[in-house]
């Protein structure tokens, strides 16, 4: 079983650490208040809005050095909703892997809705977590936690396709604040 620490205290932060215990593992939670408690988990996922992502760094990065970090963001305009922040060519996912040399990153729900984590299914389908880098135990890691919470895991690939992940996150959050589908819905891949 893996240790398991979650930066976030939002909807994801909580649903992650309810798969994370539902699959057997043990959670530690951080809120933007507990900066003096040291990070210890052999996965750590940064469940914070791409633009808190700066300040985890600089206050954790150290802590961070040797774990699987696993970014969730989805690097929107918040201000505007209608375009991504980093380079067309980039991804949040490739700034936090350059930022920590001596991590692995990885890239994992951002495609998903809280409530699609929290009930295991998206329109009659189970839940599917694509994850994507570089680092093949690290994704082996990963997918033992979703597969042991009960949800489908998917090697989307390399870091790289964390771009592509970002793009159908961005137009999925979209679409659900425009109502055009419901935040319990999203995308789902069909066996």
């Amino acid at each position: 079983m893996a240790h398991i620490s979650i930066i976030g205290r939002g909807n994801m932060g909580q649903v992650i650490a309810g798969l994370a215990g539902k699959g057997g593992d043990t959670v530690e939670l951080f809120g933007s208040s507990d900066t003096d408690k040291e990070v210890t988990g052999d996965i750590v996922v940064l469940a914070v809005p791409y633009p808190a992502v700066a300040q985890v760094i600089a206050q954790r990065g150290a802590q961070l050095a040797g774990k699987v970090v696993v970014d969730i963001s989805n690097p929107l305009d918040f201000e505007t909703f209608d375009s991504l922040t980093v380079p067309a060519d980039g991804s949040a996912t490739a700034e936090i892997a350059a930022a920590l040399p001596q991590s692995r990153v990885v890239k994992a729900f951002n495609t998903n809705f809280a409530a699609t984590l929290a009930t295991g299914t998206v329109g009659g389908q189970p839940t599917t977590v694509l994850i994507a880098g570089d680092d093949a135990d690290a994704k082996a890691a990963l997918t033992a936690v979703v597969t042991a919470a009960g949800l489908r895991a998917v090697d989307a690939g390399s870091l790289k396709r964390a771009r592509e992940l970002e793009a159908v996150g961005f137009l999925q959050l979209t679409l659900a604040a425009a109502e055009k589908t419901s935040w319990t819905g999203g995308f789902g891949l069909a066996e």
